[in-house]
C-alpha cells in the first residue's frame, strides 16, 4: 500500500537537506510507541538507522538501510529500505523527498508498506498517515526562516 504525504518549508531545498540529521530524527518521533535511537548514520547510500519502539510489554526493533540518495539542482532525496521490521510490517519502503519550490521547498514522504496480512495493511494505513501527519508542524517549525 502507497502513502504520500509533502509539507511546504520556508528554508530552500539544500538547507533542508543538511537539515535531515540526527537532531531532526529525534525530533520526529511520535510519542506513542517511544523510540530509542540505536544507530544513526545519515542519508546517504550505504548509511543504516536502527530503532527501538517501546510498546510498554514488548520492544521492537527496526532497522532501514539507506538504499540510493540522489541531489540535483531541482531535488534532493533518499530511500531508507526496512531489513528488520516489527512484527506488524513485512515490508517497508520510505522515499524522503526535497524538492525545490517557488518559495522554499516541499518535504515529500513517499511510503510502500505491507503488512503480515491484507487486513492488517488496511489497519495500519491510518495509524502510518497519522504519525506522519504528525510530522508536519514539527518539519514547519525546523525548517522556518530566522
Amino acid at each position: 500500500m502507497k502513502l504520500i504525504l509533502e509539507t511546504h518549508v520556508e528554508q530552500d531545498y539544500l538547507t533542508v537537506k543538511e537539515g535531515f540529521h540526527e537532531a531532526l530524527f529525534k525530533k520526529l518521533s511520535p510519542p506513542f510507541p517511544p523510540v530509542k535511537l540505536l544507530r544513526f548514520d545519515g542519508s546517504k547510500k550505504g548509511d543504516q538507522v536502527a530503532l527501538e519502539l517501546n510498546f510498554i510489554f514488548f520492544k521492537q526493533k527496526w532497522v532501514s538501510d539507506i538504499t540510493e540518495d540522489h541531489t540535483d539542482e531541482r531535488e534532493f532525496y533518499f530511500i531508507d529500505q526496512g531489513t528488520r521490521l516489527p512484527f506488524f510490517l513485512k515490508k517497508w519502503t520510505h522515499k524522503h523527498r526535497v524538492i525545490a519550490a517557488e518559495k522554499g521547498s516541499i518535504i515529500r514522504d513517499e511510503i510502500e508498506f505491507e503488512g503480515p496480512n491484507g487486513l492488517l495493511t488496511i489497519l495500519l494505513y491510518p495509524a502510518l498517515w497519522g504519525q506522519f501527519l504528525y510530522r508536519k508542524p514539527i518539519y514547519r517549525r525546523f525548517f522556518k526562516k530566522s
